[in-house]
């Protein structure tokens, strides 16, 4: 206990921030070595999407000294990189000290010797992606935690050609972090500069002219009812809209605004039950034709039709199948947890297919020169429809879009629901789900892999199926796929959270007689299956 006291009172005598210094000194007086002992277990890991924590004083968190000194051991590599002098961009979300920490990234960078730039106010983090390439920045700082909840922020690193970080750079960057001394001693300079708005407007110009609305006669027709969650993506939302020739969004008045308390929602991850509740009710309320949710900072976005929210395959397909029948060709990606149906529309139009591990860090690095990648996507509410405008996931120019396809069919009296039924009758029904087992103890899930990888089901559904260890692909991945006629299932731990998770699909025909209704309650039942069956052979 005396040890954690002293690591504890170092820590303060080098804090530079009053308030977080005050907060671990209180926590010294108290004798609380407990959550001091949570706070100094270890620092927080720097990983491919950098940092993400509560907000507290100490190693463990978001806080002032931790910021400094990531943005000291992130120049450092960059000047060890050979970008020594170039420049950087920071933006910022909503949340409770992001301001705050991106000033300080700024002033640090800036006294390494980096040209840096602040967008002016909260932004979407895709707007921060495209800035990176805009501005011909060498690295961006994204200040966001996403749909984390209320108390968490974090810390994003784009390199320069506006795309995250992939290993090794991740680790190389920790390293660095940790060779870094007290935070009280970094230097600082505030001789950075405060953008103004033009290289916002400038990502709403790029974003419309890459999906081309004019091309859609009857758009300004359309109800939209939409939701920022209480985070970023309002402004620059409806200022795509506008651009486009769409009615503005009708928007959830309780949820326009941003917020760090996220007060309407128990959690702000448009995924979460119950999240998409307000704008369900007022796209009831307006008789809108479509309803569409983005997260706190507008990388995501869900998708509600006719009262129900489609899932990331769905949605990801429809996309998808929008981009090929108006001739876009390229490479279309998408991570191997997704769902396959997109594969079956990139032969169906003789266009190349990518599957690369989770994470749009490996979607967006997807393609080759010949066959640029032009559309990813991933089930967990990720699309990237204008990948030569934000090299990562976009919630705002995937909301343009869907508006788009849905003015489409509109104009033919049909829906999003209806074109989806018309692909199952072409291609088959793709039914999706998971089985997510959250965990007290990390060594269940290790244990769970074991045995998955040891004595792998050799039937699933009453199909065959053959075991595939992804840890031994390129690049590898923590992984086992279960691969037979019409049934999927890839097993891996959570990136994020204390979680197994499974990935399901079955594939269902759609007979003529029966239809797709039909379809769709037979893949229920097999996805409830299959649950079952996974349940049982990973023994959680």
């Amino acid at each position: 206990m005396s040890d954690v006291l002293t690591v504890a009172r170092s820590w303060a005598d080098a804090d530079p921030h009053d308030g977080d210094r005050a907060e671990i000194e209180a926590l010294i007086a108290a004798g609380s070595t407990a959550e001091l002992s949570s706070r100094f277990a270890g620092p927080l890991t720097f990983g491919t999407a950098g940092l993400r924590g509560p907000l507290r004083a100490g190693p463990a968190g978001m806080n002032a000294a931790v910021v400094t000194r990531a943005a000291a051991g992130l120049g450092a590599w960059l000047a060890g990189s050979g970008h020594t002098g170039g420049g950087v961009v920071i933006g910022y979300d909503a949340r409770r000290r992001s301001d705050e920490f991106a000033r300080i990234s700024a002033s640090v960078l800036t006294a390494a010797g980096f040209a840096v730039q602040v967008l002016p106010l909260p932004l979407p983090t895709p707007v921060l992606s495209f800035a990176v390439r805009h501005l011909g920045c060498v690295a961006g700082v994204m200040v966001t935690a996403s749909h984390n909840p209320p108390d968490d922020n974090g810390y994003k690193v784009y390199l320069g050609d506006g795309a995250q970080l992939v290993p090794p750079a991740d680790r190389e960057i920790e390293a660095a972090i940790a060779a870094v001394g007290p935070a009280r001693d970094v230097p600082l300079s505030d001789d950075w500069l405060t953008l103004a708005d033009d290289v916002a407007a400038d990502y709403v110009a790029a974003v419309v002219a890459a999906l081309e609305p004019a091309r859609v006669p009857f758009r300004r027709d359309l109800v939209v009812a939409y939701t920022a969650m209480h985070g970023v993506g309002a402004a620059t939302t409806r200022a795509v809209f506008t651009a486009a020739g769409l009615a503005e969004p009708v928007s959830v008045p309780e949820q326009d605004a941003p917020d760090p308390t996220f007060r309407t929602v128990a959690f702000p991850n448009t995924e979460e039950p119950g999240a998409t509740d307000l704008l369900k009710a007022l796209a009831a309320r307006v008789g809108a034709d479509v309803a569409i949710a983005q997260d706190p900072d507008a990388d995501r976005c869900a998708v509600v039709c006719g009262g129900r929210q489609l899932t990331g395959d769905e949605v990801g397909a429809l996309l998808a199948d929008w981009l090929l029948r108006r001739g876009v060709r390229g490479t279309y990606a998408a991570s191997l947890v997704s769902g396959s149906l997109l594969y079956q529309l990139t032969l169906a139009h003789e266009v190349p297919f990518a599957e690369t591990p989770t994470g749009f860090k490996w979607i967006i690095r997807a393609g080759s020169p010949a066959a640029p990648l032009v559309f990813g996507y991933e089930e967990a509410l990720g699309y990237a429809v204008t990948p030569s405008v934000a090299r990562d996931k976009d919630g705002v120019s995937a909301s343009l879009a869907v508006a788009l396809l849905a003015a489409e069919l509109a104009a033919e009296g049909r829906t999003l629901i209806d074109r989806l039924d018309e692909l199952a009758r072409e291609h088959g029904l793709f039914a999706t789900g998971q089985l997510s087992v959250r965990v007290e103890d990390l060594s269940l899930i290790s244990g769970a892999m074991a045995r998955l990888r040891a004595a792998p089901p050799a039937q699933l559904l009453g199909r065959p199926v053959q075991a595939a260890d992804l840890a031994e692909a390129d690049p590898p991945v923590d992984a086992v796929r279960l691969l037979g006629d019409g049934v999927r299932v890839i097993v891996r731990p959570s990136g994020t959270e204390p979680k197994l998770k499974a990935y399901l699909e079955t594939v269902v025909p759609v007979h003529d007689d029966a239809g797709v209704l039909a379809a769709r309650g037979r893949g229920a039942d097999e996805l409830d299956q299959l649950r079952a069956e996974m349940a049982a052979a990973l023994g959680l």
